[in-house]
């Protein structure tokens, strides 16, 4: 036989897995690959249990280093985590962002993440030269300070920083516990219209390894954003970063005619 199927359960039923023994793709790579779509897709929700290596072995006929391959893959993709006396444990999937005018709040909780959040700071201060140039307002003039910490299922995705113009919205720290900034902003009348936006990457301070849950020196996607509404007028300025093992952003290329 070419095939060997096995099920894991999952949050809906069983989760069935298939290896071909004819495919010059790797056994493991086959395996990785189907238990992180699985998990991408919900069917395979945080807090499920794939069992423990040998288990996982007989059921697909494998060898267990090839079982054990496959889970480590997702294992230092955080997707999966070795318990033990537990097995192998569904931890979470990686947030995938498209590059669109939309609140991190807002696409963690279309994603099925459990979106929350920790602020940190709000408060108000004095515009520095790169938030002045950003929010088109001169230096030293009062803005809105924020910074927050994202969760997803109760692990922290990102650390963010807005400033806002004063007097552009009420932000208690109650409500922005409560829902996303953008959110309170079309609440407030304000209609988004465009962004300009840049990506980036870096290694991750001691301080922020320690906010984020991650070593000191762990790659972080980075993101400054400067937000318009409909009238041309900057409403914020975002600094962002996120854990690169549990965030990316999609990109759509399309070739210019």
């Amino acid at each position: 036989m070419a095939k060997r199927d096995t099920d894991s359960e999952g949050a809906e039923g069983p989760v069935q897995f298939s290896v071909d023994r004819s495919s010059p793709v790797p056994l493991y790579f086959q395996l990785s690959q189907q238990l992180e779509a699985a998990i991408e897709t919900g069917r395979l929700a945080p807090g499920s249990l794939l069992g423990n290596e040998i288990e996982l072995a007989g059921r697909l006929g494998l060898s267990r280093p090839t079982v054990r391959q496959a889970i480590q893959s997702l294992v230092d993709k955080g997707l999966l985590v070795r318990r033990r006396g537990i097995g192998t444990q569904v931890v979470h999937s990686q947030v995938k962002r498209p590059l669109e005018l939309s609140s991190l709040y807002d696409d963690l909780e279309a994603a099925g993440q459990k979106p929350a959040t920790r602020v940190l700071l709000n408060t108000t201060t004095e515009a520095t030269a790169e938030v002045a140039a950003a929010l088109g307002i001169a230096e030293g003039a009062e803005v809105v300070l924020v910074e927050r910490l994202r969760l997803a299922h109760g692990e922290p995705v990102a650390h963010l920083r807005n400033h806002l113009p004063a007097e552009l919205l009420d932000l208690g720290t109650e409500r922005l516990e409560e829902t996303g900034l953008y959110r309170l902003m079309r609440a407030a009348g304000i209609t988004l219209h465009s962004a300009r936006q840049s990506v980036g990457a870096r290694a991750a301070t001691a301080e922020e390894g320690e906010r984020l849950g991650e070593p000191e020196g762990a790659p972080l996607l980075t993101m400054q954003r400067t937000t318009f509404d409909d009238t041309g007028r900057a409403v914020e300025f975002g600094s962002h970063v996120y854990r690169a093992s549990r965030y990316a952003f999609e990109f759509q290329l399309l070739v210019r005619p």
